[in-house]
């Protein structure tokens, strides 16, 4: 996949989903700057994927997130959930063509599109600006994979007898389904699953933190490093970062 075909996919979903999202009322998602009882600020997570950091023979982020969330794969395209997948980008430097590898997931976006065309609220977004299905509300209309600008949500169609992590929910058939940013493990102070693996392999090429902290190591890399996020010109104000995209 080169870089053209890249942003005409998801530009292209984009469209789809914009003359969907009309059809719907728009959900109150926006998220308080603080605490409405506390006054205090609230966290807004987000992520840095440095590229230049990610070995493209490496999937340890990929392998972390199946089995921590115990994400369905059937080695079948027709059936298998990608959370969190790895596409090559064909790069022009110069007179020289480079392959860089680019990790793909659900963006968290502060407006997120699946969030306002869903018809039963089961996808919404949480006061820390991560964005979950909940499937027990899930009727499985698909509607916010339409929206979704950046083709994170997978449907699943199909049950999985594997079941790595049973001390997480095993995964069901008929609902939508995509990257929940770990939040069960944010929630007790653990990084993401996909971070931990990245880290353990030295590459350390994942970063995720609290974007309104001022003093947080995600704070400071958006604002002195060069970073872009993917179809900024769309609205969605996506918070996932790249370096050396």
């Amino acid at each position: 996949m080169d870089r053209r075909d890249f942003l005409k996919i998801t530009g292209g979903t984009f469209l789809v989903g914009t003359s969907c999202a009309y059809a719907f009322r728009f959900l109150a998602t926006s998220v308080a700057g603080a605490d409405v009882e506390t006054g205090q600020a609230v966290k807004k997570w987000g992520m840095v994927i440095d590229i230049n950091k990610c070995r493209s023979d490496c999937t340890a982020c990929v392998n972390a997130c199946r089995q921590e969330n115990n994400v369905s794969f059937h080695a079948d395209k027709r059936w298998d959930i990608h959370w969190i997948r790895k596409v090559n980008v064909e790069t022009e430097i110069g007179t020289k063509t480079i392959d860089k590898p680019v990790v793909l997931l659900c963006n968290h976006c502060e407006k997120p599109p699946c969030a306002q065309v869903c018809p039963v609220r089961a996808t919404y977004k949480r006061d820390d600006g991560i964005v979950i299905v909940d499937h027990h509300r899930c009727i499985g209309c698909r509607y916010c994979m339409i929206a979704c600008p950046y083709n994170a949500r997978f449907f699943n169609f199909k049950d999985s007898e594997e079941w790595p992590n049973q001390e997480h929910p095993k995964r069901s058939h008929g609902v939508a389904e995509a990257c929940t940013l770990c939040a069960h493990r944010l929630d007790t102070g653990r990084m993401p699953a996909c971070v931990e693996a990245c880290a353990n392999t030295g590459a350390g090429a994942i970063i995720v933190g609290d974007l309104n902290d001022p003093g947080s190591e995600i704070s400071r890399i958006t604002t002195t490093r060069t970073v872009k996020r993917l179809r900024e010109d769309l609205g969605t104000e996506p918070k996932v970062y790249y370096i050396g995209l």
